[in-house]
């Protein structure tokens, strides 16, 4: 893997766990703001399943949509294939308009922000691996 690939894979990784830290903030105390939660819950694991693709010389698309990316993991590895991210594609977009909003409720909240997180440590593991590989 050449330096700028890394870069850029680093890059995608630094864009997530901002992500992550707004998520780790809005839960520490009472959860207020359940669709903001939910929605960088998405954006975290959209960034680290895009990381993981661009470390397999896969191309990306501009898609939002969770249970794609992870379909286009699992061609790579079937580890992917286990992961039900339940609805979090939904808060990619939708709850960041007004009109047909859904509110999570704060139990909803945290399962979103658990599946986040065993997919940040599912992709951490996979990208050492294959970083490994091919220094």
């Amino acid at each position: 893997m050449n330096k700028d690939t890394l870069n850029y894979i680093n890059q995608w990784i630094q864009k997530a766990n901002e992500d992550l830290t707004v998520v780790e903030k809005l839960t520490e105390y009472e959860i207020i703001a359940t669709t903001a939660v939910c929605f960088h819950c998405q954006q975290m694991v959209e960034k680290y399943l895009k990381a993981f693709l661009i470390a397999n010389g896969q191309e990306i698309w501009k898609t939002h949509n969770i249970e794609y990316l992870l379909a286009e993991c699992s061609e790579f590895d079937e580890d992917f294939k286990e992961i039900d991210p339940k609805n979090l594609s939904d808060f990619g977009v939708d709850v960041r308009y007004p009109g047909d909003m859904y509110s999570p409720s704060e139990k909803e909240t945290l399962q979103h922000k658990e599946i986040a997180l065993k997919i940040k440590k599912l992709v951490e593991n996979k990208l050492h691996e294959i970083i490994s590989k091919k220094k």
